[in-house]
């Protein structure tokens, strides 16, 4: 033990303290990743769960008439809050709706199903309350159907009282089921009031017995944390659209007086065609145990056991799918019993608005959802990238990330066999991952590399005329078609590229790939009135494009203010280096990063894009985007490479008095430039398309199991 303990220490000193300097965050968060990097975590106290999870500290709920709800007269969403006494805490619930209101406007019903509380009539001193009281008890299940025939709203929210609602968590149902249509009921995360969770979505085993999935573990992490289908929902906290559950008849009366009747009710949701979703960020905090208690063998309890059989002998033929209890959870927690599982790799998550490969690999995961994949993300860096790593788990894909996921040979040990298919990006990647899939994982595995590096090293070490530099480009050769010849199928954003690639290496299955996916072009006609100056997008970060502004601004742009002396340049990207910096004046602009929607005003203010890389590899980004844009681009021969015949939509060409001269006839000629528009948006249409590229990566995919299966091993 003394040496194992000594072995950490020098781990910690040798390896990981030079990493504790560079992360800029507070000391417990840098000790954290540190510490996941030797397979260990802090332990959570309940403070620092509700910290991390954003829960306010919600204290003893007021008298009533201190209660205030926000509703409104004509109510979006219907909450609906069936009771049978316990008066405080129906009231920490209202309390929790009065304090954090939603930004959608709401109304809210308390049911009270004749309890014969003495306190019930307290309520009635909670304004904005739509109390309804009934004579007869009617059960639970028929309390919530009768209920909701006095509902308003477009959606109905169904509450139960021993909760409290966190902020944002009515929102995010709503948007959840505004942004999928195909869903018919979303579902609150359930926590416990010291932060620990309670349930993420439940599972339903193949005998009709149900996880609360992720009860009592800590609710930060990843595989809690993304937008995913789920057997189940507990009734405690979730929403449908008013008309859905009217369609379905509410809750089924054949599970009275109650259980079982949520997870009935997600069974024929998907019967009928639809979803049912648990989202993570409508947190919900239940006490559990309040309402119905936690002994199966008496009161309303023990109804549980009795209509879990009902449960499972109504559902027999679709629960035979699913897998046996406590087994293939990863799988069995996204209901991928017939879906591949994908694992994506990328050096980090992707940030679509600052590099063209993130969008490309953000496209790729869209592509391979809508074949009905599982997509999984592991950023190789094991960065949870702010905004950018939500962004990707509300689209339903989890991602992997410290401290929960310092080691991927730990996780390759451990779910490799779950594991259906691999898509690596970038040859560093590959390099550094590919021996541990190939000792725990029999999935197939496409490479993706952007473009041929060696290719665009040598042509940049050409221009600069580095022996160094051409070394360097011979070294990326050597590593590149390593990686090649380790996986089962190559791809690059290019025919032209994946000939190459079969040339170096003629026993390589390689092909060109859709690299990105734009939205249908606008068939409405444009002009360039009111447009004015050029433009040049790019991520400055990276030295071709460097290259580039420095040879536009000094070789092209004096032709061009010969001619129009105040015409104005853009250079458009992030991460502008001090030499692109200086290229700025009165006349040339530097914006640093701009968000997309900022882009999109500046393609529609533009008279010309230009693409003026001299050196590079691979089916650009930006021009792909000048292209879809509809604004006249001309530019190299570099930055036309992979896109066949695309000299007929816009000007090509490498020399400056030339280059400079197709842009001043864009700048005089209106005609001329309606007339590129129309060809450059004509080029673009079916070419770059979600369609075009599920179809593209179903046959990679498919090519790749077949090669795997001809040469296991």
């Amino acid at each position: 033990m003394r040496r194992a303990r000594r072995l950490v220490g020098w781990t910690l000193t040798a390896e990981l303290l030079p990493e504790l300097r560079k992360r800029k965050e507070p000391l417990l968060a840098r000790l954290d990743y540190l510490l996941s990097r030797i397979g260990l975590r802090l332990p959570r106290r309940p403070s620092m769960l509700r910290a991390e999870l954003g829960l306010p500290d919600l204290k003893k709920a007021p008298k009533p008439e201190a209660i205030r709800l926000s509703v409104s007269e004509t109510p979006v969403v219907t909450v609906l809050i069936p009771t049978y006494g316990q008066v405080d805490y129906t009231l920490l619930c209202l309390n929790s709706l009065a304090q954090f209101p939603p930004e959608t406007p709401i109304e809210v019903i308390v049911a009270e199903d004749a309890s014969g509380d003495p306190r019930i009539p307290e309520l009635r001193r909670v304004a904005g309350l739509r109390l309804l009281e009934r004579e007869k008890n009617l059960g639970f299940l028929l309390s919530c159907n009768d209920a909701a025939k006095r509902a308003r709203g477009e959606f109905i929210f169904l509450l139960n009282n021993d909760t409290e609602v966190m902020p944002g968590a009515i929102d995010a149902l709503v948007r959840t089921l505004r942004d999928h249509p195909e869903a018919g009921m979303a579902g609150a995360r359930l926590l416990y009031p010291d932060g620990y969770q309670q349930e993420a979505g439940g599972i339903v085993w193949q005998d009709g017995s149900a996880w609360n999935y992720g009860h009592r573990d800590d609710p930060t992490k990843p595989e809690y944390n993304y937008l995913r289908e789920a057997d189940y929902i507990s009734g405690a906290a979730i929403m449908l659209p008013l008309a859905v559950w009217n369609r379905m008849g509410g809750f089924d009366e054949h599970y009275v007086p109650a259980y079982c009747e949520d997870s009935d009710l997600a069974f024929r949701l998907r019967a009928a065609g639809m979803k049912v979703l648990y989202q993570p960020e409508a947190q919900v905090i239940h006490y559990e145990g309040v309402s119905h208690g936690r002994d199966v063998n008496a009161g309303l309890k023990a109804y549980q056991v009795a209509n879990t059989a009902k449960l499972h002998a109504r559902w027999a033929a679709e629960l035979a799918g699913h897998f046996p209890g406590g087994t293939h959870v990863m799988r069995a927690r996204d209901r991928a019993f017939g879906s591949r599982v994908t694992l994506v790799m990328d050096n980090n998550v992707p940030e679509p608005d600052r590099d063209a490969g993130s969008r490309t690999m953000l496209a790729f995961i869209q592509a391979l959802q809508a074949t009905g994949r599982i997509v999984k993300f592991w950023p190789t860096n094991g960065y949870a990238t702010p905004g950018y790593t939500r962004a990707l788990q509300q689209m339903g894909v989890q991602v992997f990330y410290t401290p929960w996921y310092g080691s991927f040979r730990a996780f390759i040990q451990e779910q490799g066999a779950e594991i259906d298919e691999i898509l690596l990006s970038r040859p560093h990647v590959a390099e550094e991952n590919l021996a541990l899939i190939r000792q725990h994982c029999s999935a197939p595995v496409v490479f993706y590399g952007h473009d041929l590096h060696h290719a665009r090293m040598r042509r940049e070490a050409e221009a600069a005329q580095s022996q160094t530099c051409l070394r360097e480009a011979e070294e990326m050769q050597a590593r590149e078609r390593a990686v090649w010849r380790a996986v089962d199928l190559v791809l690059y954003p290019s025919e032209d590229e994946a000939i190459e690639v079969r040339r170096l290496e003629p026993g390589v299955p390689a092909s060109g790939i859709v690299p990105y996916a734009l939205p249908p072009t606008s068939t409405a006609a444009m002009t360039p009135a009111g447009r004015d100056g050029v433009m040049f997008v790019a991520g400055f970060g990276h030295s071709p494009n460097v290259d580039a502004a420095q040879w536009l601004v000094r070789e092209i742009m004096p032709i061009l203010r010969a001619q129009r002396p105040g015409l104005r340049l853009s250079l458009v990207g992030s991460n502008p280096t001090a030499e692109v910096k200086a290229l700025a004046d009165a006349l040339t602009e530097v914006t640093g990063f701009v968000s997309d929607e900022e882009l999109a005003r500046r393609y529609a203010g533009t008279r010309v894009v230009l693409c003026p890389l001299r050196f590079g590899a691979g089916v650009k980004m930006k021009v792909v985007e000048a292209l879809h844009s509809g604004v006249p681009l001309v530019m190299t021969t570099t930055g036309a490479q992979g896109l066949t015949d695309v000299e007929q939509a816009c000007d090509v060409t490498d020399d400056p008095a030339a280059f400079a001269a197709a842009v001043l006839r864009l700048l005089e000629d209106e005609a001329l430039w309606a007339a590129r528009s129309r060809s450059q948006r004509a080029y673009v249409e079916g070419r770059f398309t979600l369609a075009a590229m599920s179809r593209a990566l179903e046959d990679a995919f498919s090519a790749a199991a077949a090669r795997a299966a001809s040469h296991p091993g």
